[in-house]
């Protein structure tokens, strides 16, 4: 198998699900869409992997890659059909690119939060075997406003109504992260944007909070993580 994941920045890397890529000896390729690396062909690849960043759907003036990766994430699904999963601003360019919008969540959600499954969620292969309501690393200021066509909503928070969702039958996205690892919330921590963000929404001394939290969920992390990772790549089969 051959995985394509993109990233916006070098901290936001697949993370925990890297742990079962190696154990699964699945080759994969990340391109740093940041540092101006391009998108190579698509038809290469079995699955897309799109991760999260600093920067908005619409800020395609600072980040003109932006254009080309929405065009690349249309061709994937709705084209090529093939398996797409988008971790955070991967949701939000899902969404964006396939005729969706997105806006502004004020005040943002971060933090340690629950997300609670739909019924159409738990009904839904990604998250067979996952419990109903879990604890999910969230950190993030825009959220998906309306959904593209052929959307069906797969979880929900008591502040954003998105937080998972399938678009026809191949592709997947999650507003939370899944990918967390013991240093996720440090190493986040020092980008700017992040930190602004997290002082501003929670208080100057928010972040040994939010590294404890994280902390203490690690096993919770960990344990749904692979179950989502399985149930993605039982779709790709």
């Amino acid at each position: 198998m051959n995985l394509l994941v993109l990233q916006h920045i070098d901290c936001e890397h697949p993370g925990q699900l890297r742990e079962y890529l190696k154990k699964d000896g699945v080759n994969w390729q990340a391109v740093e869409l940041d540092a101006g690396e391009q998108i190579p062909p698509l038809h290469d690849y079995d699955a897309m992997w799109v991760m999260g960043g600093p920067m908005d759907v619409w800020d395609t003036e600072e980040h003109p890659w932006l254009i080309a990766e929405k065009a690349a994430i249309r061709e994937w699904v709705l084209e090529l059909k093939r398996p797409y999963l988008g971790l955070c601003l991967g949701h939000q360019l899902l969404a964006d690119a396939l005729g969706g919008k997105c806006g502004k969540l004020d005040p943002p959600e971060i933090g340690v939060l629950d997300i609670e499954l739909t019924d159409a969620g738990r009904r839904d292969p990604i998250f067979a075997d996952m419990p109903d309501t879990q604890r999910a690393l969230q950190w993030h200021s825009v959220q998906v406003t309306e959904a593209p066509d052929n959307c069906t909503i797969l979880a929900q928070s008591n502040v954003c109504a998105n937080q998972a969702m399938r678009v026809g039958e191949n592709a997947w996205s999650m507003q939370y992260h899944v990918e967390v690892e013991p240093d996720t919330v440090e190493n986040w921590s020092a980008i700017p944007a992040y930190r602004s963000a997290l002082v501003n929404t929670l208080g100057e001394h928010a972040l040994p909070e939010l590294l404890a939290s994280a902390t203490r969920e690690l096993d919770s992390f960990a344990s749904n993580s692979e179950l989502l990772y399985r149930n993605f790549m039982a779709s790709t089969r």
